[in-house]
């Protein structure tokens, strides 16, 4: 069972971080991206403690039992690795990806991205010796490809890392950042209490960015009509998406979980057609179908293995 509540914290991880992009574009009108990246995180932790101290932690923990093994305590080792997790991927990536961001343009930016999942599978593959079947790798390229497809509407060509050299250099850091944060946190989602590991990462690294923002100068001021899309983005598609994202981690491992949570730049696609009505090409249609059926490739187990189970 373990195997294929793996597979569905990783999509569910995908589908909650895509609309991740759509409400964070409409904050980004009236906030710093550093500030938007600082209250964000702040906002996934809070809401994460809120939880862990309510009624539906337990619920929530026990919908994550399965079959894997899960330790209860939380030694010194698992302090020191979630610390380099918090600086590498909530504090050290956001930042290179915000600064990126503003030096390059949306299209280099797009296609840059997806180098976070291939990064993931490379420092899994290389580090943690993670190895898969030839269907698997076949699954992981389709989704790589598809993802590149999806984010650039198959114009690749726009790619122009000459242009905006050094924010294209930012966004690839932020994505290796990403990538060793991804395979980082497989040594602590063995853990039960996932939804405190959660909390710890988010509201630290919301602290941080937050404190980088004033000593940069950067005036931190809430407008009343982000507060929904605040909430929305970091309670959803930060905070419960990187608890599925850790749920998957244990299940299924790190080169896996980072491939098929590359999906969520189709889920993003998507969402902004649906909300700020941008274009949604037969390319990108083609590309989508194309993960689709890179994650069944993923997924599907052969036979003598299925009945093993």
């Amino acid at each position: 069972m373990g195997h294929h509540w793996g597979y569905l914290g990783a999509i569910t991880a995908a589908i909650l971080f895509g609309i991740n992009a759509t409400f964070s574009k409409i904050m980004l009108g009236y906030l710093h991206p550093l500030v938007v990246s600082g209250l964000i995180y702040l906002t996934a932790g809070i809401a994460l403690f809120f939880v862990r101290i309510s009624p539906l932690n337990q619920r929530i923990l026990s919908l994550l039992e399965t079959p894997t093994e899960t330790e209860e305590s939380i030694n010194r080792r698992d302090i020191r690795i979630l610390v380099l997790v918090i600086f590498s991927g909530a504090f050290i990536a956001p930042i290179l990806f915000m600064f990126g961001l503003q030096a390059t343009t949306a299209v280099n930016t797009s296609l840059l991205l997806n180098t976070e999942a291939l990064f993931t599978v490379l420092i899994a593959f290389i580090f943690l010796k993670e190895r898969s079947r030839t269907k698997d790798y076949l699954g992981i390229t389709i989704i790589l490809i598809g993802a590149a497809f999806v984010t650039t509407a198959g114009d690749l060509m726009s790619l122009e890392i000459s242009t905006g050299i050094f924010g294209s250099l930012l966004i690839i850091g932020a994505c290796l950042f990403w990538g060793i944060d991804n395979n980082l946190s497989k040594f602590i989602c063995q853990k039960r209490d996932l939804v405190f590991i959660t909390a710890l990462k988010c509201l630290f690294g919301g602290l941080l960015l937050l404190m980088c923002s004033l000593f940069l100068g950067i005036p931190i001021f809430i407008p009343m009509i982000t507060i929904p899309y605040l909430f929305t983005v970091g309670a959803f598609s930060i905070g419960f998406s990187i608890l599925f994202f850790l749920f998957a981690l244990r299940e299924i491992g790190a080169m896996k979980t980072g491939v098929i949570f590359s999906t969520s730049s189709l889920i993003g696609a998507v969402f902004a057609t649906l909300i700020l009505n941008e274009p949604f090409t037969l390319i990108q249609m083609v590309a989508g179908v194309g993960m689709l059926g890179g994650i069944y490739l993923l997924y599907k187990e052969p036979r003598q293995q299925s009945r093993a189970e």
